[in-house]
């Protein structure tokens, strides 16, 4: 069973409820990926998703990446990708898989610049940091960026949420 911990502060638009987005998110992208035996697991796996400022992932992008600079989501796996499946058949106990982080500045202009909800640019980021933490990753090969953008399309549109990759082309 998955279990989602949020927590939004600072400039988070506190109309929306992000602990609810969040689980959405996290449901979905497990469910969509190749570790989606996890959702039906006797285990309590947690993922924490904190909404932050830009300061604060800025902070963390130079400690643990060595970017002094804030970027859109970071993601802090706790689990070996090897172990996820050994972890889906646990019958009881808790493990926390990971953390995903989101800077609202920078979720904010690219959702301006994308013409989304910030809601909705966010969702995109909870799941694809949910897909760093299960194992993916989209910068050792395009095909593994493929294969992640499929995930993260599909997870998408389960609840509700349009591709976002797909490229609007502006007549001029």
């Amino acid at each position: 069973m998955i279990l989602v911990e949020a927590d939004a502060g600072g400039e988070w638009d506190s109309r929306v409820d992000w602990e609810d987005l969040a689980e959405r998110a996290v449901l979905s992208a497990v469910a969509c990926s190749s570790r989606a035996a996890l959702n039906n697991s006797d285990l309590a796996i947690e993922i924490s998703v904190k909404f932050t400022d830009d300061e604060e992932v800025k902070a963390l992008n130079a400690t643990y990446r060595g970017k002094d600079k804030a970027t859109n989501v970071l993601s802090f796996p706790m689990v070996e990708p090897g172990l996820l499946d050994s972890i889906a058949s646990a019958d009881s106990g808790e493990v926390l898989l990971g953390d995903v982080v989101l800077a609202h500045g920078v979720c904010a202009r690219e959702a301006a610049e994308k013409g989304v909800a910030t809601e909705t640019h966010a969702a995109h980021l909870v799941v694809h940091g949910t897909l760093h933490l299960l194992g993916y990753d989209h910068e050792t090969s395009d095909a593994d960026a493929e294969s992640m953008e499929a995930v993260e399309r599909e997870a998408l549109a389960a609840i509700g949420i349009d591709d976002p990759y797909t490229v609007t082309e502006v007549e001029t």
